[in-house]
């Protein structure tokens, strides 16, 4: 970075501090209603020169996650990673990069989560020191701070996209051969049960969604997640678990929907990701007459996903027999769509039953 941009982007950040420090000691109730007026009346008083980039800053750091705002809007930005106050990073495409983004000092990192969970009845402190919220446009920020992280706070922000991607789309990206598309819609079709396994980052629920979309529009589908990411079309139901809020109430848990999904009487069942004992709850549901359902697990192939949704079904704190749930699962769960990320290019490296 040049002298000449360093040297504006300084002003710019110190015009930002001036003015939002300014709104914050008069006193005025800001919200997101008020907050344009509020920052454009002190703005005239304060920095009556400055341009539209230093009022949207003013206006971020009022009601939002302060400097990562701007990134958000960025349509090409899928995450966003803080890992310091001025060493934040961006997800564009696959492809991680560091970006010219700073907070004033760990604080302001503190108070740009707090001010966005605050209002949805969450909290982040030394007895709470973890956080995981589903922001109001569909977006996931999870946040750590000390003790938990000893360096300092650490904040995670995956954003949530309406664009929807079809089969088409999955091939001219090269995520997809046109053979493995009609494998897909195949599956689709004949009601198999499946999983879209992948490491972390591959794409499983984007995948998910576009495979998704397949579906008959007449057939009712229970939508189970941790946070609402799937847009599907047609005859959908959705469900989204919930955290316990500041007092330690109101949690309700994806194994506690996927019961409850099934006395909705879906004609499939979908659940965004296993990663806990739902998963012997979504097992049983493709056992019992439920055939097409489908769900996202964390792993590097089929079968170390089918090893993964073993030991989730026997984590809770239910009396199984780990015998019968090998067998469950292994008779259930016969196919897998295997989804990979190399060098930022995704591609589906297996569709079919795994051996």
């Amino acid at each position: 970075m040049g002298p000449g941009l360093a040297d504006r982007l300084e002003h710019t950040l110190g015009v930002i501090d001036r003015v939002a420090d300014a709104v914050t000691k008069s006193g005025v109730r800001v919200d997101a209603t008020n907050v344009e007026s509020v920052v454009a009346s002190a703005m005239r008083h304060e920095a009556p020169l400055a341009g539209r980039e230093a009022f949207q800053g003013v206006v971020d750091a009022l009601v939002g996650l302060g400097p990562l705002e701007r990134l958000l809007r960025d349509a090409d930005v899928t995450d966003v990673f803080v890992n310091g106050p001025d060493d934040v990073w961006v997800d564009r495409g696959g492809v991680l990069a560091p970006v010219e983004c700073r907070f004033e000092d760990e604080a302001a990192v503190r108070a740009a989560v707090e001010r966005t969970i605050t209002p949805l009845g969450l909290r982040l402190d030394h007895a709470s020191p973890i956080v995981d919220a589903r922001l109001a446009d569909g977006s996931r920020l999870h946040a750590v701070i000390p003790p938990a992280s000893p360096g300092g706070p650490i904040v995670a922000v995956r954003r949530f996209t309406a664009a929807l991607l079809t089969r088409d789309d999955l091939v001219r990206s090269g995520t997809a051969t046109s053979e493995q598309a009609v494998l897909l819609e195949a599956m689709i079709s004949d009601r198999v049960d499946f999983i879209v396994s992948g490491p972390t980052g591959s794409g499983k629920t984007t995948l998910l969604n576009v495979i998704g979309s397949m579906i008959d529009p007449s057939e009712r589908v229970v939508v189970v997640e941790d946070a609402a990411e799937l847009a599907l079309p047609g005859h959908v139901v959705r469900l989204e678990a919930q955290p316990a809020n500041a007092e330690g109430a109101g949690e309700v848990t994806m194994a506690d929907l996927v019961r409850s999904a099934l006395r909705l009487r879906p004609d499939r069942l979908v659940v965004g990701e296993v990663r806990g004992d739902e998963a012997l709850d979504l097992v049983n549901a493709m056992n019992t007459g439920h055939a097409g359902s489908m769900s996202t697990v964390h792993a590097n192939s089929p079968q170390h996903a089918l090893w993964r949704i073993e030991t989730l079904a026997l984590s809770g704190e239910r009396r199984v027999s780990e015998t019968a749930v090998h067998r469950q699962v292994r008779d259930t769960i016969q196919h897998a769509v295997q989804i990979s990320r190399r060098n930022g290019r995704r591609r589906i490296t297996h569709i079919g039953r795994i051996e």
